[in-house]
């Protein structure tokens, strides 16, 4: 398989990590969606990082859905998700928090340098940062119960996707959302980096 998408995309790096965390073996290749374009299109017309390209030349795009296909390769003994039901929704609602996160991140970073600043718009950047922050404030009360992951006795899911949105935010946006604010979340981020699957795929 390849993975295609730069790394300073969180959703190119939460899949990157999760398939070395599942054991599935695969070539990485940093093509840029907006710098290589037309490379890009050639393997995806959508232009969406990240896209998979499977072992039959299928491509697939999105990171939930790229996953949950890493997911069935793998198998439910290797999975990346709880077993029991009450495990697996805590599960899906930190996922959705740090998607959250990383899709507000990005609108705000847009807004800021992709946008003629003529066009900037205070009350649409106001919006994006209290979604912001507040996915965040609900992230870092969840740390609370943290024993030392989030859900189960391992690093799994929710952990990776959590730690990866955290540190794409503090890349692009660390004054929007302001580390000493989250103590917690900063310090359970500077843990999960240290993992091996996280040192071997750094964020640019």
């Amino acid at each position: 398989m390849q993975l295609i998408g730069m790394l300073d995309s969180p959703y190119v790096r939460r899949v990157a990590i999760s398939l070395k965390r599942l054991d599935l073996p695969f070539e990485h290749r940093s093509v840029s969606v907006f710098r290589q374009m037309p490379t890009f299109s050639q393997i995806n017309p959508l232009l969406r990082a990240p896209s998979l390209v499977c072992d039959d030349g299928t491509v697939l795009a999105d990171s939930t859905l790229i996953l949950e296909y890493a997911e069935h390769l793998a198998g439910p003994e290797r999975s990346l998700m709880p077993s029991n039901a009450e495990d697996y929704r805590r599960a899906l609602r930190l996922i959705g928090l740090a998607l959250n996160a990383c899709d507000k991140t990005v609108h705000a970073y847009y807004e800021r340098t992709q946008r003629p600043p003529e066009k900037f718009h205070q009350p649409w950047f106001d919006r994006v940062q209290g979604q912001l922050n507040t996915a965040y404030q609900l992230l870092e009360s969840a740390m609370s119960s943290r024993s030392p992951w989030l859900v189960t006795d391992q690093m799994i899911q929710p952990d990776i996707t959590v730690a990866v949105a955290w540190r794409f935010t503090q890349l692009y946006v660390s004054d929007v959302v302001l580390a000493e604010d989250y103590p917690q979340l900063a310090a359970f981020s500077d843990e999960v980096e240290q993992t091996p699957e996280f040192v071997s795929t750094p964020l640019p």
